[in-house]
């Protein structure tokens, strides 16, 4: 399985933390950003991981947020 992961600047942590343990399960992803915990805007990434797994080229999509919408 693949899946595309992404984060706000809220998130970003939380998001560097699950990597490690996607890595340990064997679970094949893609981080597409964002790489700091400098303000960014959440749709943005949102959309990235979203057209990821509507083109087929991720199974599944992890966002992790601030708001805890995600």
């Amino acid at each position: 399985m693949k899946i595309a992961i992404a984060s706000d600047h809220a998130g970003y942590q939380e998001k560097e933390q699950l990597k490690p343990v996607l890595n340990e399960l064997g679970i094949e992803f893609e981080d597409l950003g964002t790489g700091s915990e400098e303000s960014v805007d959440y749709p943005d990434f949102a959309r990235k991981v979203g057209e990821k797994v509507a083109r087929g080229e991720a199974e599944q999509g992890l966002l992790v947020c601030g708001s805890g919408t995600g």
